[in-house]
């Protein structure tokens, strides 16, 4: 049997805010309740549960793979709510986007602090969405 990401529990401060935020960013459904969690399903059918921690949310980072129309589409949600985005992981270039391995790629950050990466190509490889 290969081995698959089934899913991960994303700590958030407002759960809801979260999921919400991140369903509206990727263009997806609205998360499902399934216990303490809010799931949200991706394409790979691997599911984000997003969860309200009780302590400080440390930083996370969830890079995600997309493909170029995709791309287009969630830059463009990202512009459109005036939230910062960068280049580079450490946030050293502000409002640009990387053209890394022949991609694209941007970060930004969730309403929790998480850093959220999207690629048209996965680094160092020939593969794409």
């Amino acid at each position: 049997m290969s081995i698959m990401l089934n899913h991960t529990i994303v700590h958030s401060r407002d759960r809801d805010a979260a999921a919400k935020f991140f369903t509206e960013i990727f263009g997806l459904p609205d998360a499902t309740p399934f216990g303490s969690f809010l799931a949200v399903r991706l394409g790979n059918d691997v599911t984000l549960d997003f969860y309200g921690a009780r302590r400080e949310v440390e930083s996370q980072h969830y890079a995600f793979l997309v493909g170029e129309p995709a791309f287009d589409e969630i830059l463009g949600r990202i512009q459109r709510r005036g939230l910062p985005y960068w280049a580079d992981p450490v946030h050293r270039r502000p409002g640009e986007i990387n053209m890394s391995d022949g991609g694209r790629g941007v970060y930004f950050q969730d309403p929790s602090g998480h850093n959220l990466e999207i690629i048209t190509r996965p680094y160092s490889s020939d593969i794409s969405p």
